[in-house]
């Protein structure tokens, strides 16, 4: 199978990047790619182009298909993904339940499960329902993906105020039942992932920030993410930008923290809680009290500007539950940061698109993982369980 570590720059490392970039390329046009128009793009000979996509088939990785339309002399064969043969999973754990779906090389979904759970059974529970997973598709996984809430560096959690969890390493954990390659995300970064796919050529930097139960933000630079050496990047919800007697206490110790204004609870009420569903969101919206939106708003619009004044983001995307605020929330972040100074631009604000799944993130990240392979829009929004 191919790998994304290539090391020194051997014949045998020069060999998988190339087979990367013919990957991609059938990746980027499956249906109409051929080994002509791989040659083309590659600058690679034809003889090589075809040994490439030889060993791909054999991989199980692409497919032949129909015959290419005649350009007057010999008609080529396109190229597919298969998706007869590969599965990624994806496990996206929340305090209490887990969203399992079973994803094929082109993005559709194969299958999908929930499981629930108390703390105390939480362990017990993901190991089973992984076991199971290992026992009906082990021979087909290709990588697991798992999006979880808290800081992460690809192998432990380093820490999950929410799940309570310190230094677990939970992908080896995981790798030793699944016998396949673990990668753990955090679900800010892969909400962020899933919004930077939404572009066949994503550049710039884009500031994405979730706002539920806790604020969290993740940037991504030309489609890719950029989570800082130490992996702590957009832990952002501490940041103290109320001051003065409207600064509230915040559940760290200390006051007027952005989370202490804008996650959902200041907002909406104790009674919010992650584990809640679309329609009860809106409920607790309804009947919240206006001037709580509207401290969430100015506070938020606040730490928007600042990381904006930074990164010159091409735009901010609030995602999480957030995104049930409604309009009138979202246009009172847009008036709070505009500012009229001279050199500066309105940066577009907006809510995470709907089409995008909620674990489509962690999907891509795990096939980018074993592959060095990216979806088209397309694909990335067909891949995994739609958002309830």
């Amino acid at each position: 199978m191919l790998t994304t570590d290539d090391g020194l720059d051997t014949q045998a490392s020069v060999r998988r990047a190339n087979l990367r970039r013919a990957l991609q390329l059938v990746f980027r046009s499956p249906g109409t790619q051929t080994r002509a128009g791989i040659a083309r793009a590659t600058g690679l000979t034809a003889a090589t182009a075809s040994s490439l996509v030889a060993e791909l088939i054999e991989s199980r990785l692409i497919v032949e298909g129909e015959q290419a339309a005649s350009t007057g002399g010999k008609r080529a064969t396109t190229l597919s993904i298969d998706a007869s043969h590969h599965l990624i999973l994806v496990l996206v754990i929340q305090p209490l339940h887990a969203q399992i779906a079973l994803v094929a090389l082109d993005g559709t979904e194969v299958d999908t499960r929930r499981v629930d759970y108390t703390v105390e059974t939480r362990d017990r529970t993901l190991d089973a329902a992984v076991t199971e997973v290992a026992a009906e598709f082990g021979k087909r996984l290709l990588a697991a993906g798992v999006q979880l809430p808290g800081t992460t560096d690809g192998r432990a959690v380093l820490e999950s105020v929410q799940l309570k969890w310190q230094n677990v390493p939970l992908a080896e954990r995981f790798e030793r039942i699944l016998g396949t390659p673990v990668l753990l995300v955090n679900d800010v970064d892969a909400e962020a992932i899933g919004e930077a796919g939404r572009e066949a050529s994503p550049s710039g930097y884009r500031l994405f920030i979730h706002l539920g139960g806790g604020v969290g933000a993740a940037v991504t630079l030309d489609g890719e993410l950029a989570p800082g050496p130490r992996d702590r990047a957009g832990e952002i919800g501490h940041v103290q930008v109320v001051f003065g007697d409207a600064a509230r206490p915040c559940r760290c110790g200390q006051r007027g923290c952005l989370e202490s204004a804008a996650a959902l609870g200041p907002m909406l009420g104790d009674e919010f809680s992650d584990a809640m569903d679309a329609s009860e969101i809106r409920a607790l919206v309804a009947g919240a009290a206006e001037e709580h939106l509207d401290e969430g708003a100015r506070a938020l619009a606040r730490a928007i500007k600042l990381i904006s004044a930074l990164l010159d983001p091409t735009e901010v995307v609030i995602g999480g539950p957030a995104t049930e605020l409604g309009p009138r929330f979202l246009d009172r972040v847009r008036r709070e940061t505009e500012y009229p100074a001279r050199g500066t631009a309105q940066v577009p604000v907006r809510y995470a698109d709907p089409r995008v799944s909620l674990s489509a993130g962690a999907a891509q990240a795990a096939l980018t993982s074993a592959l060095g392979v990216r979806w088209s829009p397309e694909q990335l929004r067909a891949a995994s369980t739609p958002r309830p």
